[in-house]
């Protein structure tokens, strides 16, 4: 990288943080970022993170995960583990998006990602519009916060490395679906093999595109649904 670049990465690196800056001149020394990837996909679990900050994350090339290519996040979220004063990850299954829905399960997983963050934050910054009910720590939530605040871009990092792997792991189980390329969204290879082979356990059978191909073959227990055909191609 050039040092021009390198200077302008900095000087946006900097930029980031403005929320995390505002709460240290105010003697809050612990501050985290948090954020979810899988919100929106038919199939596997929501995932949060929890990065927790004492100071600036100066890491080059540290941005929203959605504008970090496939095969770079997973440096920068190694850095990013080395670096921080503390990190976390929350997950929460199918199951329990099934049973509780999808936004209480964001929630869920971001208190779990808190809970392991191995230190208790002083104050947190919450990607989004919605506060987190019952954490019992103040929050800031700020929109696009991905984007605006090194804590949160650094915890969206985490969350979508975690949540790529997994669902990499579950197309190892059920390849037919294609998961190691749509990680679960609903892309038009993924919905034409719903319709084709109908869903498996890892599916959402609440969420459109999948609730309309349901089966008599399949049934649902409170692990999600049981085929009788081979999972497998």
């Amino acid at each position: 990288m050039s040092y021009k670049k390198l200077s302008e990465d900095l000087d946006r690196l900097y930029q980031m943080h403005y929320y995390e800056r505002k709460l240290w001149e105010k003697e809050i020394k612990l501050v985290a970022g948090l954020d979810e990837a899988g919100r929106g996909p038919l199939a596997g679990p929501v995932v949060a993170a929890a990065v927790i900050l004492r100071k600036e994350l100066l890491i080059t090339g540290l941005k929203d995960s959605k504008c970090v290519s496939e095969e770079e996040r997973p440096l920068l979220a190694e850095k990013i583990k080395t670096c921080a004063a503390g990190w976390g990850i929350g997950i929460a299954p199918v199951g329990y998006i099934e049973r509780c829905n999808i936004l209480q399960a964001t929630f869920y997983a971001m208190i779990q990602a808190l809970r392991r963050a191995g230190l208790r934050p002083d104050h947190v910054l919450v990607d989004g519009h919605m506060e987190v009910p019952d954490l019992g720590i103040p929050q800031t939530t700020i929109v696009k916060g991905d984007q605006k605040s090194a804590a949160v871009a650094a915890a969206s990092i985490l969350a979508k490395t975690t949540r790529d792997a997994i669902m990499r792991y579950y197309h190892s189980l059920y390849p037919r679906y294609g998961f190691n390329r749509n990680k679960g969204y609903p892309t038009a290879e993924h919905l034409a093999a719903i319709k084709r082979y109908g869903p498996c356990f890892l599916h959402r059978k609440t969420f459109r595109g999948v609730k309309e191909n349901l089966r008599d073959d399949y049934r649902f227990s409170s692990f999600g649904f049981k085929s009788k055909r081979n999972p497998g191609d």
